[in-house]
């Protein structure tokens, strides 16, 4: 496995995989890995060669998060990456990626004003401007990206039909704890109440989910039940509970058409996410 920092180190190799007609996976992280990042690193395999970016992307966080505490050890992450075929890690500075004079960003209306858009207003423009820099540095031909970030997912990939990159993107299933937890690098700042508590939104998930396929379509009354179950568990503040279309991740009232059902939620001060996706039978 080799481990490139710079953009021409990364540059020079994937000029020789392509040269060799070898087609290359990306799984794009900003460190700290867990299952749910090897998880990734396993469905990428089907490509001839692996490659894995760890690098926390500070123009995707806002003022007053989590950017100087987020939870970082890149041995682990090496060691993981190594253990699961992978055959490069681009961990780049900031300064590889942003230098003094960088000006230029990728921005997007519609998908990013809603939901975690809403309470991280410049979150997506981050995303989308570092993971169009990461294609565009790396030529994959396929990216992967978990669904439990389902926004990201979405944005992504309107991202690559809008721009015309030539890659397929690739959405993977959230890997959850045993007690049904999704996993999160972000869980490691719970302390042991907050983390028993933190299982309310994987709770009121299957709650929202199971009123979905028994067949309620009151996106208000699928959203008050969830609410009345995290609200039962007192550490919890909730950011939105919300039901909106699929494709336009615009609000509905009815759930009468393919959606996505998302939460965020603050345990103590640290903010989780969770989500389904339901697809109704035509």
């Amino acid at each position: 496995m080799k481990i490139a920092n710079t953009i021409k180190e990364v540059r020079e190799i994937i000029n020789e995989w392509k040269s060799e007609g070898l087609s290359i996976g990306l799984v794009p992280t900003m460190g700290f890995l867990h299952e749910g990042h090897t998880s990734l690193m396993k469905i990428a395999s089907e490509n001839d060669r692996v490659v894995v970016s760890i690098f926390l992307n500070p123009i995707q966080f806002g003022p007053k998060e989590d950017l100087s505490s987020y939870p970082k050890d890149f041995e682990s992450d090496r060691a993981k990456c190594e253990a699961n075929g992978v055959d490069l890690i681009f961990a780049p500075a900031a300064a590889e990626m942003y230098d003094g004079m960088f000006s230029t960003y990728v921005d997007m209306t519609g998908l990013t004003e809603e939901l975690c858009g809403l309470s991280r207003p410049r979150h997506f423009r981050g995303v989308c401007t570092v993971v169009s820099k990461l294609f565009n540095i790396i030529s994959p031909d396929k990216a992967y990206f978990g669904e439990k970030d389902a926004q990201q997912l979405a944005v992504v990939k309107r991202m690559v039909k809008d721009l015309n990159f030539n890659l397929e993107v690739v959405g993977c299933p959230i890997i959850r704890e045993p007690d049904g937890l999704a996993m999160s690098s972000r869980n490691t700042y719970l302390n042991e109440s907050q983390r028993k508590a933190a299982v309310i939104l994987s709770k009121s998930i299957k709650i929202g989910k199971e009123l979905v396929m028994a067949g309620e379509m009151d996106a208000s009354e699928v959203i008050s039940q969830m609410k009345a179950v995290i609200e039962s568990e007192p550490l919890t503040r909730i950011d939105y509970i919300k039901v909106v279309d699929s494709n336009s991740l615009v609000a509905v009232d009815r759930i009468d058409r393919p959606v996505l059902v998302a939460i965020a939620v603050f345990i103590g001060t640290t903010r989780l996410i969770d989500n389904f996706s339901y697809m109704p039978s035509m």
